[in-house]
């Protein structure tokens, strides 16, 4: 079994404003980039601390909106350790252009952040057909599409599922499902709806396994009726360091008692496995790229 875990959510905020200054997404800074910043150096140091092999380190879209500077210079700086996951405006006319220069400058895949703590969900940017040619290219790459979206934008992820089944699309935090009601989860019958397409995959962070402690709902209860319907093999653990609150070895301590209820082979999957099926430069010695059409991953 892969012993390897992998994070494919942790953030960095560079301490050199006047090399990487911020420009927010919306024009407003989130508050936890400034209270909670962690530079490269920080997550290293704090992957070693907890024990985490490798990350995907996601763009921080309310710190410094579209300029990818210091997550793609951050993660060339420890390219043995981390990928870049970066952010580009697909609604305009030259960004198949930036996503092919992100790519050669070693951009391992991409997120549309649609709202979240700056800013209420939009999901109109989804389906809006001037961010096809970006869709289109990522399934020609192999670019993984995280997508932080509410509920409200599940149509419309449903629809690019659909339109684009050579792209893996990676739900942020499950969509933010509604799990208060407890087994067998009816509120969050929109999520479960996304189980029967095979490109959609699941980040499972720090926000699900608060949730779950809520009224009825329980990690015991929530977390095998997931794999049941997508399987552990769409399921990846991300930290949201240091958005959410601790270290990132007590996130991960958190993460591993709530999954505590699954199999060890379905927890090999969730931490670690799935991750490098997603972004193949996390495992080592592995150089092509992931495809995401209905074979299982190996």
């Amino acid at each position: 079994m892969n012993s390897a875990i992998v994070d494919i959510h942790p953030h960095i905020i560079s301490d050199d404003e006047s090399r990487y200054p911020p420009a927010p997404l919306f024009g407003r800074r989130s508050d936890w980039s400034k209270e909670r910043p962690s530079t490269v150096e920080t997550l290293i140091a704090a992957m070693d601390a907890a024990g985490v092999a490798r990350a995907a380190v996601v763009h921080s879209s309310t710190t410094y909106g579209f300029d990818n500077s210091y997550v793609m210079d951050g993660c060339a700086k420890y390219a043995d350790r981390l990928v870049a996951v970066g952010s580009i405006d697909v609604l305009q006319p030259d960004a198949t252009q930036r996503i092919h220069e992100a790519v050669e400058c070693g951009l391992a895949g991409l997120r549309l952040f649609t709202g979240g703590s700056t800013k209420e969900f939009d999901p109109s940017e989804l389906d809006d057909p001037r961010s096809f040619p970006a869709w289109e290219l990522c399934g020609k790459l192999g670019l993984p599409m995280c997508i932080q979206t509410g509920p409200i934008g599940l149509p419309q992820v449903t629809a690019l599922a659909r339109r684009f089944p050579k792209v893996a699309i990676i739900l942020d935090h499950l969509g933010r499902p509604d799990v208060t009601d407890g087994a067998p989860y009816v509120n969050a019958r929109s999520l479960f709806d996304l189980a029967p397409f095979e490109n959609i995959y699941l980040k499972l962070s720090p926000r699900i396994f608060g949730d779950v402690k809520k009224e009825k709902a329980s990690a015991e209860t929530f977390f095998p009726r997931v794999v049941e319907a997508f399987g552990a093999k769409r399921m990846a653990w991300g930290s949201n360091y240091p958005t959410s609150p601790g270290t990132l070895s007590e996130i991960l301590a958190t993460a591993q008692a709530g999954l505590a209820c699954l199999s060890a082979e379905d927890r090999d999957w969730i931490f670690g496995r799935t991750a490098q099926h997603l972004y193949p430069a996390l495992t080592s010695g592995r150089d092509s790229a992931p495809t995401h059409d209905k074979r299982e991953p190996a």
